[in-house]
């Protein structure tokens, strides 16, 4: 029988009482009217935050999304900063080798310490009032709101990180050559199956290994596949665990909502950005990527330490990220432009 971790094991049982106590003493969640004030309180205050961090941890998942296809590497993280790891050159094969002695080379990997990106929500009031006439769990509901965004904006992040800032030998970003949409300069060109074939030859030539190419299309690219590709339309409306297809010219196909863009010469626009550009959609390879998450925090000032206003305020943070592990097996589709006359 392995020894018990007697210190781990009295921890817990300290905060599951404390919980316990706090709920029979008060009858209310955290930051309710009628809190009891002392050390008991204190502790399940405390107890409460930590359950909210592991529930974070816990669920934090980006579950039936494209980044479940990204590998974990979450042993990597020390103090919120990954040390990525790009390995050296393969090994050559020789066939029916009759030369005598073999020869020897050394691989030289390269190693560089990146920190986590921080992802801070601004803070959620609930005040005792709102507590006193809901017949719900308003501030349960708040912190599965402030998870599901992180979960979102970080989903959204990691997919312009690897996105290639612009057109490169090893990371090709191709432009679609389909119907146009509109007959003015400037509109835009629908993504064709043509376009794939092409991104699919341009992998080929760098060698980026068959399996495990995944391509993440805007709506407006899966709009036009669906309405060129019916097999592909049947397939889409069956699928419920994120991805579109297992195997479409050869990418796993999923989709995301939120834009990656791109401006008139081909450049990658800054997350976010405000200024008009080319929708894209994101290529990436499965053994070229990671992600990895850091530490989590649950921030609470409860209503019955502030008597001004009596209200409870939320918040969380955490630490992530997902960014690609060599220049290589990255790739992007952006809408082509009708020229000008």
């Amino acid at each position: 029988m392995k020894n018990l971790n007697y210190k781990k094991l009295f921890g817990f049982l300290v905060i599951i009482a404390a919980v316990l106590t706090f709920n029979a003493v008060s009858g209310h969640t955290l930051g309710s009217s009628g809190d009891v004030a002392g050390p008991t309180t204190m502790m399940a205050a405390v107890a409460k935050t930590e359950l909210i961090e592991r529930e974070l941890i816990n669920k934090f998942r980006h579950e039936a999304t494209w980044l479940t296809q990204v590998p974990s590497k979450n042993q990597w993280v020390n103090v919120n900063v990954i040390r990525l790891n790009e390995i050296g050159a393969d090994p050559t094969v020789l066939v029916d080798n009759t030369s005598y002695p073999i020869s020897i080379s050394a691989r030289t990997d390269t190693s560089a310490p990146i920190s986590l990106y921080k992802y801070d929500t601004t803070n959620t009031k609930i005040t005792d009032d709102e507590l006193y006439a809901l017949p719900y769990d308003k501030i349960g509901s708040v912190q599965r709101q402030h998870r599901e965004t992180l979960e979102e904006q970080t989903q959204w992040h990691a997919l312009w990180n690897l996105a290639p800032a612009a057109n490169a030998t090893s990371t090709p970003v191709i432009e679609t050559t389909g119907e146009a949409v509109g007959v003015t300069a400037g509109d835009r060109k629908r993504l064709c199956s043509a376009d794939l074939v092409n991104l699919k030859k341009k992998l080929d030539a760098l060698l980026i290994p068959a399996q495990g190419r995944v391509l993440v299309l805007s709506p407006d690219h899966v709009a036009d596949l669906l309405l060129e590709d019916k097999a592909l339309l049947v397939q889409y409306q069956n699928h419920t665990n994120g991805m579109i297809s297992k195997m479409y010219y050869g990418f796993e196909i999923y989709e995301h909502q939120n834009e990656v863009k791109y401006d008139a010469s081909g450049d990658k626009l800054a997350f976010k950005s405000a200024t008009a550009g080319r929708n894209a959609s994101v290529l990436f390879h499965k053994k070229t990527t990671a992600k990895a998450r850091g530490s989590v925090a649950a921030y609470a000032a409860l209503a019955k330490d502030d008597p001004t206003n009596r209200q409870t305020v939320l918040g969380m943070r955490l630490w992530f990220i997902c960014v690609p592990t060599q220049a290589k097996g990255q790739g992007a589709i952006i809408d082509g432009l009708v020229a000008g006359a």
